[in-house]
């Protein structure tokens, strides 16, 4: 006859422990050899200026004042929100996506932007908070933060350039710049407080 407890028992038994391994002892490893090996990335790849946190490498950022290279716009919460990522899920046919990009390209033109605008200035990543932008869509900003900021524009367009960061191991993704780090560069040629 089958006796039911004898069965039970190793099912328990091996439950805590694969719990107590796997729920436990596994993150405490991967946690340990993060802070160990990666202490920079495991703690979110924050960017610290003066003891003061200003963002982090991974995470994009608003950037209002004309004087600062835009980023992309975001659809995660109200903007940038961590706690709200997610694309806007509308679909080419969608409305409400023409009306928000028409309002971006506007607001480019608006700008001084002449010409194409690249994609990633009017349409926002699939998480909303991408910290980077694509070589054209920096560049093409390059006039309007050069007479914001007084500056000539071979000295910002080299300001860019020096910030293109090249796909991972030669073609993984395409060359990009993150826009906190440029914009932390162009913050250092002429030192203005942040909006």
């Amino acid at each position: 006859m089958f006796d039911f407890l004898s069965a039970l028992r190793p099912a328990i038994v091996l439950t805590a422990l694969f719990t107590l391994l796997l729920g436990v002892g596994y993150p405490l490893a991967i946690l340990g050899i993060g802070q160990a090996a990666f202490p920079h990335q495991a703690n979110g790849s924050l960017i610290v200026d003066d003891g003061k946190v200003v963002g982090s490498e991974l995470v994009g950022q608003a950037f209002t004042s004309p004087r600062y290279f835009n980023t992309r716009p975001s659809a995660a919460g109200k903007g940038y929100d961590a706690n709200s990522s997610s694309g806007s899920n509308l679909g080419p046919t969608s409305k409400a996506l023409a009306e928000r990009i028409g309002t971006d390209i506007a607001a480019q033109r608006k700008a001084g932007v002449t010409g194409a605008i690249p994609a990633d200035l009017v349409t926002a990543s699939a998480s909303g908070l991408d910290p980077d932008l694509s070589r054209a869509a920096a560049l093409v900003q390059v006039p309007r933060i050069a007479r914001e900021r007084g500056l000539s524009e071979a000295s910002v367009r080299t300001l860019v350039e020096k910030q293109i960061e090249q796909p991972a191991l030669g073609m993984l993704g395409d060359p990009h710049v993150n826009v906190l780090a440029l914009n932390r560069q162009l913050d250092r040629m002429t030192p203005l407080s942040r909006p």
